[in-house]
């Protein structure tokens, strides 16, 4: 269906089965779907010209984790999740021991739904520092930077900007960029997380797109990593009145009624609190792999 916004390669390949009618394998596009430590992981790789084309994404592996485990409060759900984030982010990045890293977190710190990135950085570790002017206590660390954004409103700066020009600076051998996404339903705000290694282009999916992230416009690989916040709304009126039987109708439809509106759950302000202490989490067990999620507690302080 034309119009739809959404972010999540998943959904992506959901919308053109349903537009093409197909339940079959779609060209140029791998999918394998599995459960790690009980929590659902889907994996796309899209291989080619035709998957791109299909999805409207760029070619590279998208790996989908489904967090309802984290939301039943299932015993030991914390730890497990944290560690299937690492171990998916560690492959995505395919880093050498000691090799640098850069965290950038995007967003609005004044918007509940944007805040992910901002938040996540504050339960990481920033080690390049202490790596450099203290070897023989924090060697063992990999040096990891971070670097909060903030948005062109109040910074005047493009998140591209800042970040290409701290790249040229310290040179990371690659970019992790962690965003609040943009769904096409309910049921996956707050509760779907992707990893990809193609870059982000920040504020796509709620129609505000700024310049892209990628290895092509960094020089160095980007892995994004983000979690759906935000519907648009002439989006999900136009995905419910499907889903109720009521017969399909693109977005445009809703638009003038919707007049931009986004929407987001209300309990969102302690969604953000717990989804951005599992990513920051993940994170540094994926960068410090000699580190446990005690020992990341006890350095934090």
């Amino acid at each position: 269906m034309r119009g739809i916004r959404t972010d999540l390669a998943a959904e992506a390949r959901d919308l053109w089965r349903e537009s093409a009618g197909e339940t079959s394998a779609l060209p140029g596009v791998e999918a394998r779907q599995d459960t790690e430590n009980g929590f659902p992981v889907e994996t796309i790789r899209i291989l080619d010209e035709r998957g791109e084309q299909a999805l409207g994404k760029p070619r590279g592996t998208y790996v989908t984790l489904e967090l309802e485990p984290l939301l039943r409060r299932e015993a030991g759900a914390f730890r497990r999740g944290a560690g299937v984030v690492a171990a998916r982010l560690r492959a995505l990045l395919g880093l050498g021991e000691g090799e640098s890293v850069l965290v950038a977190g995007l967003g609005n710190r004044a918007m509940t739904p944007d805040v992910l990135g901002p938040m996540t950085l504050e339960h990481m570790l920033a080690t390049r520092h202490l790596v450099s002017a203290l070897p023989e206590t924090f060697g063992g660390l990999r040096p990891v930077s971070l670097l909060e954004t903030g948005v062109l409103g109040t910074t005047g700066l493009e998140s591209s900007e800042l970040i290409r020009a701290v790249v040229q600076r310290l040179r990371p051998k690659a970019v992790v960029a962690i965003d609040a996404l943009a769904s096409r339903r309910l049921d996956r705000v707050c509760r779907t997380l992707q990893l990809s290694d193609t870059g982000i282009a920040p504020g796509s999916g709620v129609g505000n797109s700024r310049p892209e992230l990628s290895r092509s416009s960094l020089g160095v690989p980007v892995v994004a990593v983000g979690i759906p916040t935000v519907v648009d709304a002439a989006t999900l009126a136009a995905d419910l009145t499907a889903r109720s039987g009521l017969g399909e109708r693109p977005p445009e439809d809703f638009a003038s009624a919707s007049e931009g509106l986004m929407v987001t759950p209300r309990e969102i302000d302690a969604r953000m609190r717990e989804l951005s202490r599992l990513l920051g989490y993940g994170l540094n067990l994926a960068l410090q792999e000699g580190l446990t999620l005690e020992d990341i507690t006890a350095l934090m302080g």
